[in-house]
């Protein structure tokens, strides 16, 4: 990859996406993979697959095919998942109780060590993950003395930005909001707001298509 070169998101999305029956076919050790075999898995077209990787260097072999392990391992490495990510998570509703406790994540190496709630009857509740609710204000305590990187928001509305600003103010880098309410943060802190009835109104503005 070129120094500088500005890789479009969707490539890192698609990326993430190769990985997925890469890491099921290493299970079934076949060695090799064709970029036309990963794109009938993954759903999209054998030379988007191939544009994807070329971003980040020269992989496989021209009329032989990429080498599952070691492909995986590059994927891997170019998204920073070939390491363990420490996470938080900011308000306990129905869906933060659901993240928390979904085996899931800590399988793909994102491990939730702190859980906060601005709400006095949820301080104290320890959840069958065996963290212990913690108040907003130990945020900048815990994140610190943890060191926890990516913030996750499910609290309601009114709250995310208040989250959003207390996990910048204790030096969060990145953080994924699941409230419906899209949050701001200033300098470089990456922020993926996460709507789900943005998908569901997708699905059905095209069902309302189908005649």
């Amino acid at each position: 990859m070129a120094k500088g070169t500005k890789i479009p998101t969707p490539t890192i999305e698609r990326l993430a996406l190769y990985s997925r029956p890469l890491e099921a076919l290493l299970k079934d050790s076949p060695s090799l993979i064709s970029s036309e075999k990963l794109a009938e898995l993954c759903g999209v077209n054998p030379a988007q697959v191939r544009k994807d990787l070329a971003y980040f260097g020269e992989f496989g072999v021209r009329g032989v095919g990429y080498d599952v392990k070691e492909l995986l391992q590059q994927i891997k490495k170019i998204l920073a998942t070939d390491r363990e990510w420490k996470l938080c998570i900011v308000g306990m509703t129905n869906l933060g109780y659901a993240l928390l406790e979904n085996e899931n994540f800590k399988r793909r190496g994102y491990t939730f060590v702190a859980a906060f709630d601005s709400r006095s009857q949820n301080l104290g509740k320890k959840p069958s993950s065996g963290l212990t609710v913690q108040p907003f204000s130990r945020i900048k305590e815990l994140v610190g003395m943890l060191g926890i990187e990516i913030g996750v928001i499910t609290t309601s509305p009114f709250e995310a930005q208040r989250a959003a600003d207390l996990l910048v103010d204790a030096g969060i880098g990145a953080i994924m909001n699941f409230s419906p309410a899209q949050v701001r943060v200033k300098g470089s802190r990456v922020v993926e707001n996460v709507d789900f009835t943005v998908k569901l109104e997708n699905l059905a503005y095209h069902l309302g298509k189908i005649p």
